[in-house]
Parts: C-alpha cells; sequence; structure tokens
C-alpha cells in the first residue's frame, strides 16, 4: 500500500447514530457521536427518519471529528464504514460517503463489519484483554458468545435463537409503557426493586451447547403483566411501584443470569482466563455488577468498554478497520451495504 495506515478516519451510521472518529496508532483522537432522538415518539427506529438525519449530519460529525483530533482530511491514511449488519438505507449513507471520500482523496478504503467493531471496543482502552479471549456481544439485534483465538479470529460458540438481548429490553419496556429505548430506562428502575421478586425463566440454563433464547422469557413477562392485569394501555404504564421496580429487576437479574451463566461455563470448559463483554446492553449497571463478580469469583479478568463505547460509534469501526488495513486488506468499490451480517 507504500504509505504506512497511522491516522484512520472511521464512518458509522448502522442505525440511529451517526459517528465519525479518528484513530491514530489504535490511539482515539476524537468520536463524535450525534443520536437520533426522533424515534422515540415512535417506539423504535423508523429507517426512513434514520437515513434522512444521517444524510443531515454526516458532514458536520466528520469536521467536528476532525476538529477535535486536529487533523485535517490531507493527515487521513486511509477511511473506514461500517457496511453492516444495520438498516439498509442508514448504512449506505455512511458507506457511500467514505467510498467517495477514500476516491477523492486517494486512499484506502476498507468495509467494517459493525459486530467485529464491538469486539474491538474494548481495546480501545488502555488494558486490553490477552488472546485467546471470549467475546459476549450483546446488543439490540445480537448476542453472540466468540472465542476470539487471536486479531480477526473467531470461532462462534453460540448466538441467539431468536430475540437478542437488547429486543427483550425494548420489548419488556414496551409491554410496562415506560419507553424507548428500554435498556437504560429498566436498568434505572431495575435499581429500586428486587430482583427476586418473580422468577421468570433462563431459557437453556442447563443446555449442554452455549445458544441463547430471550423470546421465552419475554412471553413469560407477557404472561405475567396481563395476569396481574398491569399490561400497558394505550403506551402508558399501568403497574406502577413497587410492583414495576420489581418486575424490572426481575426479568433483567433473568437476563443476566442466562449470560454469565453461558459465558463463565464457556470461558472454564475453553480455559480462557480473559472475557469481554461488548455491545449496548453491556452499559447495563447490573450486567457489570454481577459480571465482575463472578470474575472475583472463578479468577478470571472481566473487560468492558466504557459507556462511550458501548452503543454504536465510529471508534470501534476505526480499531477494526485498523487492523484490518494492516494486514493489507482493502474493500473493493463494490462493497456494499449487507443488512444481515455476523462475525463468524
Amino acid at each position: 500500500m507504500g504509505k504506512s495506515i497511522d491516522i484512520v478516519l472511521a464512518i458509522e451510521t448502522s442505525c440511529d447514530e451517526t459517528s465519525v472518529a479518528v484513530l491514530d496508532k489504535g490511539k482515539v483522537r476524537s468520536n463524535i457521536i450525534s443520536s437520533q432522538i426522533v424515534h422515540k415518539e415512535y417506539g423504535g427506529v423508523v429507517p426512513e427518519l434514520a437515513s434522512r438525519a444521517h444524510m443531515k449530519m454526516i458532514v458536520p460529525i466528520m469536521q467536528a471529528a476532525l476538529d477535535q483530533a486536529d487533523v485535517t482530511l490531507k493527515d487521513i491514511d486511509a477511511v473506514a464504514a461500517v457496511y453492516g449488519p444495520g438498516l439498509v438505507g442508514a448504512l449506505l449513507i455512511g458507506l457511500n460517503f467514505g467510498k467517495s471520500l477514500a476516491w477523492s482523496l486517494g486512499i484506502p478504503f476498507i468495509g467494517v463489519n459493525h459486530m467485529e467493531g464491538h469486539i474491538y471496543s474494548v481495546f480501545l482502552e488502555d488494558e486490553k484483554p490477552e488472546y485467546p479471549f471470549i467475546c459476549l456481544t450483546v446488543s439490540g439485534g445480537h448476542t453472540d458468545l466468540l472465542l476470539v483465538r487471536e486479531p480477526l479470529t473467531y470461532e462462534l460458540l453460540g448466538r441467539t435463537r431468536d430475540d437478542a438481548a437488547g429486543e427483550a429490553f425494548d420489548k419488556v419496556a414496551k409491554m410496562l409503557g415506560i419507553g424507548y429505548p428500554g435498556g437504560p430506562v429498566i436498568d434505572k428502575l431495575a435499581r429500586d426493586g428486587n430482583p427476586h421478586a418473580i422468577r421468570f425463566p433462563r431459557s437453556y440454563a442447563h443446555a449442554e451447547h452455549y445458544d441463547f433464547s430471550f423470546s421465552g422469557l419475554k412471553t413469560s413477562v407477557l404472561y405475567y403483566l396481563r395476569d396481574k392485569n398491569v399490561l400497558a394501555t394505550n403506551g402508558k404504564p399501568v403497574a406502577q411501584p413497587p410492583l414495576l421496580l420489581d418486575i424490572c429487576a426481575s426479568f433483567q437479574e433473568a437476563v443476566v443470569d442466562t449470560l454469565i451463566g453461558k459465558t463463565r461455563r464457556a470461558a472454564a470448559e475453553k480455559k480462557v482466563r480473559h472475557i469481554a463483554v461488548a455491545g449496548g446492553v453491556s452499559a447495563n449497571s447490573r450486567l457489570r455488577e454481577a459480571f465482575f463478580d463472578a470474575g472475583s469469583a472463578d479468577s478470571f479478568k472481566v473487560y468492558f468498554p466504557r459507556l462511550e463505547y458501548c452503543t454504536d460509534n465510529a471508534a470501534m469501526a476505526a480499531y477494526a478497520g485498523w487492523l484490518r488495513l494492516l494486514k493489507g486488506e482493502i474493500s473493493p468499490v463494490t462493497i456494499t451495504a449487507v443488512p444481515n451480517l455476523n462475525v463468524a
């Protein structure tokens, strides 16, 4: 490729965050994120509105990232952009902008797998996991358990067979009428609830495989709310404290138990002492607390990204793209958006 790849500008537009970051030899110099609040009134992301917002924001967000990093476009060695998974229209905005930018500057372009970016979000910190390590990636659309043998080399151990953990949080929050996105609001309410008040199911808890399932848990919460006559009416909450708090805490505890149980077993059976937890749900305070407790009990080290790097952001995409660029990989100009994409 000639010139060394040191400074990478990355773009992330897979869903409802417009983000641009500048990475210098693996260190974050800027990471600007614009979150779209327009979707809250609809109880979920509206793809067309997301795409329009990306088109409006991508240029000013890029300029803000350049300014914060104290660089100009002439200093950029390569461009990275997420090409999947995600919303097709949203992905195409950032992907095509990134390809065009790289072409105009005459520098390499690399397409980044959004989920691979999440894996390397923990590498944006000073303290990094050692290979091989177990990575649990929990987000709105994915729940994957991977053995990361070496950089960019993965073995899929298990993934959700239906709803992802993040989806379950959003759907339960909708049943309760407490807002969108569901993860942060349930996390907040659960802090004052009793996690043992209601025994919701832990699917596949004793199965030999590492797959997850959260559809049954979601349905169990639905039946409970119906039985108690506290299912949200016209989007308005019916359950009130302390019952509301206990429902949130008990549901959250079921998700956390399921995630930690599989991950602990994988670490023990694969004889791995380092575990990384990434993705939007990794911001959950109870999940973090429980993982650190488990790490102390089982003598493994746990790594979480800081909250800024848990949700969709371009810094993680920059790191994953930088690793691939260092291997000499460059994406063809024909690369396009892939809505359903797995790491392994």
